[in-house]
């Protein structure tokens, strides 16, 4: 296999520029949460709201949009790695099957917990998770088709989702929760349980269908060189796809941009587009800078940040333990303040209650617990992928 991309028996041909690049996202997403729960006020505003935001702060959580398209698209691609090193294409559409539902059940009790502290569940977050989740499943199914036809539906859902815009429901029955599931992000109460549906998974099962299809680059035979020249390609297309769709406010984004008086200001509203479902705009805005940044990685090989690609080889793990480390920190910081840790036990009644939104501090401080976070997190993700490369007889492990 050629040095462009490296790989190591200890890490079953580990690509490095794909981990590289999970573990930089990964890095980028732990940036947003800390920003969630230790910014001030920051569970009652809106960072890309441009009549209330500064652009230091919409650009925080701008340069973080690009985690959840990444992770989604390189999933896609791993299942299809995992399909090459298996040769049994029953084998993998029953991983993705099993590892989907698992995930699933992750999001529900795992991560909400993390999100929450709250024993009750009262407040049901339905995020990436379970979108990935839910996506696996879909991709389960697809995998007996020819990859060709796998590309035709990733491009129909990512392209064609926002044709579904106009349909709204707004009720709490099956139906409802069934399209709130699929394309319509929502909040419902059930029985006393706030339910918020904020990853409807379409675009997300097309992304990770491309992602599927994308692998086929990555197998042993295929040609340094011209997989280069084809992610930068690519990714040079959809960036251009998107400006031009973009500037004239075309096909595929929901929310126009217009021109602000502060030339700052109007590109704020030109980047500003929608994450909940992922527009055509978004998901082109991200995925394209994402392919040229691969290309511009290929020929570094194994002289690519340690570190990094030390979390992109165990994102499972990094993402369920920087959740509780983080919510933990900042139920500390309250208590250092003087006030009750509890008010950080985010009940439906306590997050509707507003009693946190003068709590937080300024994004200095933000950015300074996001780097000790990274680096609190690292030995521990340090010594979890060292114990998965010295068992990988161990079938559990491949589920986290």
């Amino acid at each position: 296999m050629s040095q462009d991309i490296s790989t190591s028996s200890a890490q079953s041909k580990r690509i490095d520029s794909l981990d590289f690049l999970r573990g930089l996202v990964m890095i980028l997403m732990a940036l947003d949460h800390v920003r969630m729960y230790f910014a001030l006020g920051t569970w009652y505003a809106e960072p890309t709201d441009l009549a209330t935001t500064t652009p230091l702060l919409f650009f925080t959580r701008w340069i973080t949009h690009f985690c959840a398209p990444v992770f989604v698209f390189l999933a896609g691609t791993s299942a299809f790695l995992y399909s090459i090193k298996r040769n049994d294409i029953k084998e993998t559409a029953w991983f993705l099957l099993t590892r989907g539902l698992w995930l699933v059940v992750v999001e529900l009790v795992i991560v909400n917990f993390a999100w929450t502290f709250d024993i009750t569940y009262s407040f049901r977050i339905l995020q990436v998770i379970w979108a990935i989740g839910l996506s696996m499943v879909a991709l389960s199914a697809l995998v007996f088709l020819p990859n060709r036809i796998i590309f035709v539906t990733g491009i129909l859902l990512v392209f064609g989702h926002n044709l579904l815009d106009p349909i709204r429901v707004g009720g709490s029955g099956i139906q409802d929760m069934v399209w709130y599931t699929l394309h319509q992000p929502n909040s419902v109460s059930i029985n006393g349980t706030f339910i918020n549906f904020v990853y409807p998974i379409l675009p997300w099962i097309g992304l990770m269908a491309l992602g599927y299809v994308f692998g086929d680059l990555y197998k042993s035979d295929f040609p340094p060189g011209q997989r280069k020249h084809l992610l930068f390609s690519i990714g040079i297309a959809a960036t251009l796809v998107f400006i031009l769709l973009r500037a004239f406010n075309g096909y595929g984004e929901p929310r126009e941009w217009d021109v602000h008086t502060s030339p700052v200001f109007s590109l704020l509203s030109f980047l500003n587009t929608t994450k909940y479902p992922p527009s055509l705009h978004f998901l082109l805005m991200t995925i394209g800078p994402a392919l040229i940044f691969l290309a511009l990685i290929e020929p570094v090989g194994n002289r690519l940040p340690g570190p990094v690609i030390v979390f992109g080889r165990v994102p499972f793990f990094f993402y369920i333990l920087h959740l509780y480390v983080i919510h933990g920190l900042a139920m500390l910081l309250l208590v250092y303040d003087g006030r009750d840790g509890s008010e950080y036990i985010l009940s439906a009644r306590n997050l509707m209650s507003g009693r946190l939104s003068d709590f937080g501090l300024d994004l200095g401080a933000v950015y300074g617990i996001w780097i000790a976070v990274i680096v609190l997190l690292y030995p521990l993700c340090r010594w979890y992928q060292r114990y998965r490369e010295k068992n990988p007889s161990k079938w559990w492990l491949s589920y986290l």
